[in-house]
């Protein structure tokens, strides 16, 4: 592949954030036909702009755009793209079936989820407006009809030259695919939210819809399939670029199986609800997003047998 930089092939373009561990990172990938992995947060325009013209590229020079999940920090800036150029988008295909889905039928989800989890009416009310929030917010950036193709995890896709087939990795999200590349004879995956170290991403898969249930399986089974995959080099959407795919693979396996066996603790010692798991878990953090890890976890540990639950005024109470 020609780059116009003489900094190599990839290009790891990082931008400060607010939470663990202070940044997201996006890849461009150089060569005749630019690809940009990833797009950064929808405030990150400017220095999106000044990074890519520390390499010589402006947005309008961007063709193809590879999205690994689409989290607002992963598609923020695809408008931005899509005003200054012309790119082909590309996008897990999961993920036009879950926009096209509309809000009224997640809202209503997401409320009876929430109000079987015990979860008082103004922290049950915040969630539902978060995630109904959340799903319009990512809809109008990664808007279905701007995507050009659709990849579906198995099949071969050619992204500018770049030869992939797309690995489909649930759990943290629920469509996220992450994409094993050849990057100038480097064996490389460009990784998304998955792979990542020193540090595990949260259980949200699909956050308080009715996946929820089956997030930690799903997260498990990502995992395995990366077990199978032999890369040189990890590019991961937080911390650092890495050549230790099985060291982090192993790390959030363990951190996985960690976190099972400190709620099933948590229920033992009396914590019946939902609320109260999660309220522990965070314990000084904010809450928010370890609410669907919490709930995903009991509807898992109790899956497997190893508590139980009854409903009580359509509250779902938890023990040992």
């Amino acid at each position: 592949m020609d780059a116009r930089s003489t900094q190599g092939p990839i290009h790891r373009l990082a931008f400060d954030v607010d939470w663990r561990p202070g940044h997201v990172a996006c890849y461009l990938v150089d060569g005749p036909e630019p690809v940009l992995v990833d797009a950064a947060l929808p405030e990150h325009e400017a220095a999106f702009r000044q990074a890519l013209a520390e390499h010589d590229y402006t947005p309008a020079d961007i063709d193809h755009l590879l999205i690994t999940h689409p989290h607002v920090d992963h598609v923020g800036l695809t408008p931005t793209l899509l005003q200054a150029g012309d790119p082909t988008v590309y996008a897990p295909a999961g993920v036009r079936e879950r926009f096209n889905r509309g809000v009224a039928g997640l809202r209503e989800r997401v409320e009876a989820n929430c109000r079987e989890a015990g979860f008082p009416d103004e922290q049950r009310s915040t969630a539902v407006e978060m995630a109904v929030e959340s799903l319009e917010r990512d809809s109008t950036l990664l808007a279905p009809e701007a995507v050009d193709v659709w990849l579906d995890a198995g099949e071969e896709a050619n992204v500018g030259g770049l030869e992939t087939t797309p690995v489909h990795v649930p759990g943290h999200q629920a469509d996220h695919l992450c994409y094993p590349v050849d990057i100038d004879g480097e064996d490389a995956l460009l990784a998304g939210d998955m792979g990542i170290k020193p540090f595990r991403p949260v259980v949200m898969h699909d956050g308080l819809d009715d996946g929820y249930r089956e997030a930690f399986p799903a997260f498990y089974t990502a995992l395995d399939r990366l077990d199978d995959i032999d890369v040189e080099r990890v590019y991961p959407g937080h911390g650092p670029v890495h050549g230790d795919l099985a060291g982090a693979v192993a790390h959030a396996r363990a951190s996985l199986d960690s976190r099972l066996s400190q709620v099933a603790d948590l229920v033992a010692d009396g914590h019946a609800t939902a609320p109260a798991v999660a309220m522990s878990l965070a314990g000084d953090r904010e809450i928010e997003y370890l609410i669907p890890e919490a709930m995903s976890a009991l509807a898992h540990l109790e899956a497997a047998g190893e508590i139980d639950s009854t409903l009580n005024d359509g509250v779902r109470y938890y023990d040992a």
